[in-house]
């Protein structure tokens, strides 16, 4: 079923803090539903009343779509999704029922590379650290500042040698750094080494980069043995999602000092960050924000527009997500 001049029907679910900032766009080539947020029972009445014409529905954010959203909507045959990660997404359930699921793709791919990049300069060469000192005052105080460490020559263990892994190593390796990996599986066409798992590859690097997705077997697999593999003078960089790490594990390590720093853009708990890595200055903390820029929005409407087009036109799916 069509909406307004015919166009395809495609609804907005999100949470009442998050929005499309690009419909614009999306007016052109489809009638948007986007459902009021005032109470849960609207929510519902709204989609009752629409769930007859609604084949595709655009999640935005981490805004769930779970059994109940399913539930009410049972001519859905596709969810588009604004976002690298999927773990908001009951994926068994979509399986279940034959609805396709889409991610952001490589959207945001480059820009969490840069920023992965640059969480990992800031904690080495204290970056904000020495930014905070300079601007206390504390230089004429006292003197020299401590140093930091060379990025070059480090070497990092990639988990999730993905989309945006692949761009992480693509850039550290431009730095002089050794690079390997975990992931799923092993990659024919990287020639960097692999490690089956990733206590293995901690106890051999410098660093670990976090970028795989969470799913129940990845969920806390940066552990406390991981930890203590990758030791005292070790930095954790998480650009993934806050609960790939077991993060009570994490802050103690770090008070401990039984690691040597961290970079962190995501948390278990968001926005809420643990406030006990406040004092820390072998800490840069970031309000999930590695994957937003001008240039990712731009990137990710094409994603967006360009698979619900295809769907609609029974073409292929640009990022289309396995389900089996």
């Amino acid at each position: 079923m069509s909406g307004t001049e015919g166009l395809p029907v495609v609804l907005i679910h999100r949470l009442p803090a998050f929005n499309l900032l690009f419909k614009s766009r999306f007016h052109t080539h489809f009638t948007l539903l986007n459902p009021p947020h005032d109470s849960p029972d609207s929510i519902h009445s709204f989609l009752s009343r629409h769930a007859a014409s609604i084949r595709a529905l655009v999640a935005v954010g981490p805004t769930p779509v779970n059994s109940q959203t399913l539930d009410l909507l049972s001519a859905l045959e596709i969810v588009v999704c604004s976002s690298a990660g999927i773990d908001h997404v009951d994926l068994c359930e979509c399986r279940r029922r034959g609805v396709l699921v889409t991610s952001a793709g490589n959207a945001f791919s480059e820009d969490v590379a840069d920023y992965s990049v640059a969480l990992l300069i800031d904690v080495l060469r204290r970056v904000s650290a020495g930014n905070r000192f300079a601007r206390a005052g504390l230089w004429p105080q006292h003197g020299s500042y401590p140093l930091g460490s060379k990025l070059g020559g480090k070497r990092v263990g990639i988990v999730g040698l993905g989309s945006i892994g692949s761009e992480v190593a693509k850039r550290l390796a431009a730095f002089g750094c050794s690079i390997a990996y975990t992931s799923r599986k092993k990659k024919s066409a990287v020639s960097y080494p692999f490690y089956e798992n990733v206590r293995d590859l901690a106890a051999d690097s410098n660093v670990l980069i976090v970028c795989c997705a969470l799913t129940d077997q990845t969920r806390r697999m940066i552990s406390k043995d991981v930890m203590t593999a990758l030791g005292k003078e070790g930095v954790i960089v998480n650009v993934g999602r806050g609960a790939l790490i077991d993060e009570k594990e994490l802050v103690q390590s770090l008070l401990r000092g039984e690691i040597g720093g961290a970079g962190l853009d995501v948390y278990e708990n968001e926005p809420y960050v643990p406030e006990e890595l406040f004092a820390l200055d072998n800490v840069v903390l970031s309000p999930h924000v590695a994957a937003l820029t001008p240039e990712s929005f731009e990137a990710l409407q094409d994603v967006i527009i360009g698979n619900l087009l295809a769907f609609f036109s029974n073409k292929p799916l640009l990022s289309p997500v396995q389900l089996d």
